[in-house]
Order: structure tokens, then sequence, then C-alpha cells
């Protein structure tokens, strides 16, 4: 797909209604992200983000502005938060965000500020436009390029106090951000499907060939399994963030790891020609690849350990 044709997409999808975690259907909402990304994963981590926006509003008991496209720019550099002063009339925001996905196709984005408690702040990108700036140049790397991501530099940027969403921490603290950790390893795991997808289609039926793909089936199999479970043990305890962090955690190792044995056994079993002369292929093999760095790897490992720990009588 093109980026235009992304953009659209995306603009498309945007129209639809997912479950909101918690919601009594939340396996349903990561099949429904995984299906996206199976379709295209630029795509899926655009979606993602402005449905993951729409359930952060609604656990604050807040309505998205009509029509809206989000984004969640939450990402923050170790030591350069964006600055956020009290205001007569609000807050002004400045300072620079890396990771912004949808930086020029987005209507407005859920932004944190302010250090040591970051606050979220809904921001309209249209009405402060003057004040924002996008920068791409940063991104060197062609893959994602379809998604914007952007170091977006705020300058002054002016907020009103009703544009806070919840209190100083709330945005962490929540249990709802551990619920839509689950959403970007939907995400993962659809990208992996899809390149599964295209194994199935081809000619190559050696042992070690067909040895390779069931191994990739299994791990489908395996990733379905754990966005069931994930979802299902949100809608269980929808307001626990202890159990809603363990479960995200777990889930993320297992897809990640998943993710990880697809991509090592396609390419040990289609060797070089179709990462290298199949566009579709090839760009979905190095997104996947990226978008698996969201996992903080044994960070999370090291925090779910502790978590089980602090779980013993």
């Amino acid at each position: 797909m093109t980026p235009d044709a992304i953009h659209e997409r995306f603009r498309e999808i945007c129209k639809r209604t997912l479950p909101f975690p918690g919601s009594g259907d939340t396996a349903e909402r990561h099949y429904a992200l995984a299906e996206i990304a199976r379709e295209n994963i630029a795509l899926a981590r655009l979606a993602e983000a402005h449905f993951d926006a729409l359930a952060i509003l609604a656990e604050a008991g807040r309505t998205p502005t009509p029509g809206a496209i989000y984004a969640v720019w939450a990402a923050e550099i170790p030591g350069k938060p964006l600055s956020c002063t009290e205001t007569h009339g609000g807050f002004s925001i400045s300072g620079s965000k890396m990771f912004s996905s949808g930086a020029g196709i987005v209507d407005r984005a859920l932004v944190t500020a302010g250090a040591p408690h970051p606050c979220l702040m809904d921001i309209d990108l249209r009405d402060q436009s003057s004040t924002i700036a996008i920068d791409t140049t940063e991104w060197k790397t062609s893959t994602f390029a379809a998604t914007n991501t952007a170091t977006v530099t705020f300058t002054s940027t002016q907020a009103s106090r009703e544009q806070v969403v919840g209190d100083l921490d709330w945005y962490l603290d929540r249990p709802g951000f551990w619920h839509g950790a689950c959403g970007p390893a939907a995400c993962w795991a659809g990208g992996a499907m899809g390149i599964v997808d295209f194994a199935r289609q081809q000619s190559r039926h050696d042992p070690h060939t067909i040895a390779h793909l069931g191994a990739m089936e299994a791990a489908v199999w395996t990733m379905s399994a754990c966005l069931d479970r994930a979802g299902n043990e949100i809608d269980q305890s929808p307001q626990d963030a202890h159990a809603a962090q363990q479960c995200a955690l777990m889930c993320r190792h297992q897809i990640e790891q998943s993710c990880s044995e697809i991509l090592l056994r396609f390419g040990r079993a289609y060797g070089p020609y179709p990462l290298a002369f199949v566009a579709e292929i090839s760009s979905r093999c190095q997104e996947l690849a990226l978008y698996l760095r969201q996992c903080h790897a044994e960070r999370d490992l090291a925090k779910l350990g502790e978590l089980l720990f602090s779980d013993r009588p």
C-alpha cells in the first residue's frame, strides 16, 4: 500500500467502533487489532493509537471530539519530558516529543507532559498548529515512513484545564494503561500472521520448509490463545491494576517470542528472495522487527518476576 492509500484506509477504519478493554469483549478488540495488522502493519500502528486514545478518554469519563482522529504521544526520553507550566488560563507546554506517530495525519493527540508527575493533555493539533512543529527528518529508516513518526516540538502550546485528562499520574496508574499495552501486542501478532499467510501460498514443499511452516503455524496458534486469554482475564478483573500489569507483561512476552520465531523461521525457510524482491513481505518483516522493539525485553521480564514474587505469601 502507498502512504496515501494507508492514510485513506486509516481514516476509514477510524469510523469503526471497537469494544473498550474490560467491557466483556476485550478478546474481540484484540482480534480486531490483529486483523488490521494482518492487512498492513503501518496501518495498524496508526489505528491502534487512535483506538487506545478513545479507550483512555472513556476510562476518564470523557467524550472524544466527534469525528476527530486521535494519536497518543506518551513516549518519554529519560530526562527530557515536555515542560508543563501552569498559567492563569491553564497550562503552557514546551519541549520535544519523539516517536510521535501520525504527525500531520491525526486531528488530536493525547500528550504526556510534566515531571516527575506527568499529566495527560488532549491537544487539538489543528487549533495549535502555529505553536507545534513537526520534524520527520530524525526518523532515518524508511520503515514505517507512512506513519509519519516525527519529533514534534511544542513552543508555549496552550492547554486549558479542561484539556487535562485525569489527575496527576492517572495515565500511568490506571488499570487501563496495562489493558492498552496488549493493543500493540495484538498488532505484533497480526503482523506476524500476515507473514505466515504469505508462507502458506509458496510452492516450496521440501521437508525443512514444511517443518518451519508447521512451527510458524504453531506460533500463530499460541498468539491467538494469548490474545484470547488476555482478553478474558481483563474482563474478569477490569479494575485490578496489579493483575492487569501481570497479564500484559506475560501476553507481550509470549507474543514477542512467537513473532521473533516466525521472523527467524521465515528467513530460514524461504531464503533472501522474498525479503529482497517481494515489496509487501520485505516491508512487513522490517516493520514487524522494528515494532517488536516496543517490547522492553528483559526489563519487562524483571518487572514480571517482581510482581510474581510480590504475590507470594
